[in-house]
């Protein structure tokens, strides 16, 4: 995906489902998808240890599966070697784009979403390219 595609994807997307999402706020896994939310997307966070708690004004989801609204992506927070674990879950939320964070990458894992036309982004920071792209 074209830096121009990006920044006009970002723009337009609205939901984000953030697989691993975190409430220790020292973690990237809590302050990547808290800018997000401060900027104004709707974040979905999914983590089985924190089910029954709200972050971002959402109730935590155990998994991906127990999201029943489109997601435009979905932002993972998880080792690479569990990634094809919840390759089924993030098939069934048919997301445009899976982003996965610093540090997580799986070229295999990331050719099947591609064929299946989920476009992938492997080992970058979210909030990072946010900024760049979008300049907040």
């Amino acid at each position: 995906m074209t830096q121009a595609a990006l920044r006009e994807f970002l723009a337009a997307t609205r939901t984000i489902a953030v697989l691993g999402a975190h409430t220790n706020h020292n973690k990237a896994a809590f302050y990547v998808p808290d800018y997000l939310y401060r900027h104004g997307y709707r974040i979905l966070p999914v983590n089985p240890v924190f089910a029954g708690q709200t972050l971002w004004g959402q109730p935590f989801r155990p998994t991906l599966s127990e999201i029943l609204e489109p997601v435009d992506i979905v932002e993972v927070f998880r080792r690479s070697e569990a990634l094809l674990s919840h390759l089924e879950d993030i098939l069934s939320l048919h997301p445009k784009l899976v982003w996965l964070q610093s540090g997580i990458r799986d070229d295999a894992f990331a050719e099947k979403l591609e064929d299946l036309g989920i476009g992938v982004i492997q080992d970058r920071c979210l909030m990072i390219v946010h900024r760049q792209l979008l300049g907040a």
